[in-house]
């Protein structure tokens, strides 16, 4: 995918240099898939869509001036990508990737130095972090929404923003976390697939049961 036609599919305009640091993210993931599984062999043939573009969505839809924490970030989607579009988009943003996998918190600590974007890896155990007080904490295919919302619960400030990219059952996932969490929903109807959203959520707390 060349510049013009990720701007087009994306609806968000970057520098030369932001776009060739996407290029070399992406030349990083063909170069390491085969020994760490980064994305399907499949996908992989689709990379800017199916994970590039549909990481763009994450960063685009909420603004983040302070921490940003992305949860389970494996190789990177949507985490680095907020990391490389953060340099020049939104400078004040601090982006950290956990991720418990050692190889590939080495992948994403070689894409934060090779395309000079600075974000932050830490390779433990979501729960075993300290909690780290996000503006925004983004999630890609790592747990139900029940689950997401303990993290957090943990990593959350109580008036940032979670943005998770779901597919097509996230509503049955959003009927199911209600039964223990109260929490402010908006979903946003994803551009790589119509029946996919991305669930931006405030005011996260859990429900207080009624006593009989």
């Amino acid at each position: 995918m060349n510049k013009s036609d990720f701007e087009h599919v994306s609806g968000l305009s970057v520098s030369r240099e932001t776009f060739m640091s996407l290029e070399n993210y992406v030349d990083l993931v063909r170069k390491w898939n085969p020994a760490i599984n980064i994305v399907s062999k499949k996908s992989l043939d689709d990379v800017w869509r199916r994970h590039i573009v549909d990481s763009v969505q994450a960063f685009t839809c909420v603004k983040c001036t302070g921490p940003w924490v992305d949860i389970g970030s494996g190789g990177g989607f949507p985490g680095a990508v907020i990391g490389i579009l953060a340099k020049e988009l939104s400078p004040n943003c601090q982006v950290t990737l956990i991720e418990s996998d050692q190889r590939k918190s080495a992948f994403l600590r070689t894409v934060s130095r090779e395309t000079s974007s600075g974000f932050r890896v830490i390779a433990k155990r979501i729960e075993d972090v300290e909690p780290q007080s996000a503006d925004v904490v983004s999630a890609r295919a790592l747990a139900d929404l029940s689950t997401l919302l303990e993290f957090c619960e943990r990593h959350l400030k109580s008036s940032g923003s979670a943005v998770f990219p779901k597919g097509i059952t996230w509503k049955k996932e959003v009927e199911a976390a209600q039964r223990e969490w109260k929490f402010e929903l908006d979903p946003i109807t994803s551009v790589t697939e119509p029946q996919a959203v991305i669930l931006k959520i405030k005011g996260i707390e859990r429900a207080r049961s009624v006593p009989s």
